[in-house]
């Protein structure tokens, strides 16, 4: 009998669990239901969470729901058609009521459950754009969609950002009012506005992305739940937008980088360069979905696209099962059309490692030169960082190194610096 309180309590947190996890996966699709409705963001996230306390009160005494989906969606819109009446809304509201009544009489819980699977998926297409609006700052799009459709409470947000909890509170607080105040349209964008706000949305996830394989500060080279986050975001605009070849360019991309994880830091966490990894732990699954997801970009006329472009560079890495069989002349060649196409010179420095592994270190360091004056490189760690290992591979250990300490000085993470401030040792030794 000793035994039984333990067993409880191991069976409640074992519900718990199964309660963020459905919630992780089903809340974006009950917010963006009910947004629809409501036509208020803010509002639907918090009926969205009341049906959350309502889970967390009732399965660890009635035990998980056959569907747990499904249940959260039924039991928040139910939530959302008693507000609809209390607030007596104007003449449409009420016709909107009597349609979601009358639903809701005649649809039965599998009906429920297709509508959960509708490949279409128009709500939670709309929630996307909505979270992404630019009316919104970049910061606050990237919180309110970890927290709309990633799922993730506040304090996951502020740990994965290394940000106080009360700042992402308030970003998410301010990033629901301004969408309110600026009466945003619950609504995917059509025509050339569809192309400029997908953009928007693409750099937000794939922004999230990047925070998750090379953290920009803190202890830790890898925040893999990022990634993860941003992988389930693209599949599912992947799913939501099959014909929009950018979204799988993003895809194709980032399941080739994330393809690399395990084998990005050694068994202290340290990092460890793509050159140096061991190959073969790289996730071949991982990789033949990326260059699935890169095949059908190209086909939809999108090979030239930003993140295709860079989808085709990860490929020609992920295709090299040695470091020596990389095809650096490819490589050189798409950094070059990416560059012309971003104008951007942190492409520029990296088409700069790729003519270093082409033609020599010399070669390389021409073009990093170039970009000393660059203002958007001004405080760029990775620029002294490859000039660094240019000087270091001709021979000019001196200089190495004083550029190795520069870059230690501008990295936020302490990883990243621990690395570089190595580098420069091994200049001291070799000189």
């Amino acid at each position: 009998m000793a035994d039984a309180p333990d067993s409880t309590q191991k069976a409640q947190q074992q519900v718990r669990r199964t309660i963020d996890a459905v919630w992780r996966m089903e809340s974006a699709k009950v917010i963006a239901s009910l947004a629809r409705m409501l036509h208020d963001v803010g509002l639907a996230e918090e009926l969205a969470q009341d049906a959350l306390v309502t889970a967390l009160e009732q399965w660890p005494k009635t035990g998980v729901p056959d569907n747990p989906g499904a249940w959260l969606m039924t039991t928040a819109k139910h939530r959302a058609i008693d507000r609809l009446r209390r607030h007596q809304l104007q003449q449409r509201k009420h016709e909107e009521l009597g349609y979601e009544i009358e639903l809701h009489q005649q649809v039965s819980e599998e009906d429920i459950v297709d509508s959960l699977d509708d490949p279409i998926g128009d709500d939670l297409l709309r929630l996307v754009f909505t979270a992404c609006h630019p009316v919104l700052s970049q910061d606050a799009r990237v919180a309110l969609t970890l927290r709309l459709l990633g799922g993730l409470a506040t304090d996951e947000i502020a740990r994965a950002f290394l940000v106080p909890e009360p700042t992402i509170a308030q970003r998410i607080v301010r990033a629901k009012k301004t969408l309110a105040e600026a009466n945003v349209p619950y609504e995917v964008p059509r025509g050339e506005e569809l192309v400029e706000r997908l953009s928007a949305v693409l750099s937000v996830v794939y922004l999230i992305f990047n925070e998750g394989y090379s953290a920009t500060a803190g202890d830790d080279w890898l925040r893999p739940s990022l990634c993860e986050d941003a992988l389930r975001l693209g599949r599912v605009l992947a799913g939501l937008m099959p014909q929009q070849a950018e979204v799988h360019g993003l895809v194709a991309l980032m399941e080739i980088q994330a393809s690399r994880a395990s084998a990005r830091t050694g068994p202290s966490g340290e990092p460890i360069l793509l050159l140096d990894q061991d190959r073969a732990r790289w996730d071949r699954l991982l990789i033949g979905r990326g260059l699935a997801a890169l095949d059908r970009a190209q086909r939809l006329g999108g090979a030239r696209g930003p993140y295709a472009l860079q989808a085709a560079i990860a490929s020609c890495h992920a295709r090299a099962l040695k470091p020596e069989d990389t095809d650096w002349a490819t490589i050189a060649g798409l950094y070059g059309e990416l560059a012309r196409i971003t104008g951007s010179p942190i492409v520029e420095l990296n088409r700069a490692v790729a003519l270093a592994m082409l033609f020599g270190p010399a070669a390389g360091l021409q073009v990093v030169d170039a970009l000393a004056d660059e203002p958007a490189l001004a405080r760029y760690h990775l620029l002294p960082s490859v000039r660094g290992d240019l000087l270091f591979k001709l021979g000019r250990m001196v200089e190495a190194r004083s550029e190795f300490e520069r870059a230690a000085e501008m990295t936020r993470n302490a990883r990243e610096r621990a690395l570089l401030l190595e580098r420069a040792a091994a200049c001291t030794q070799a000189d």
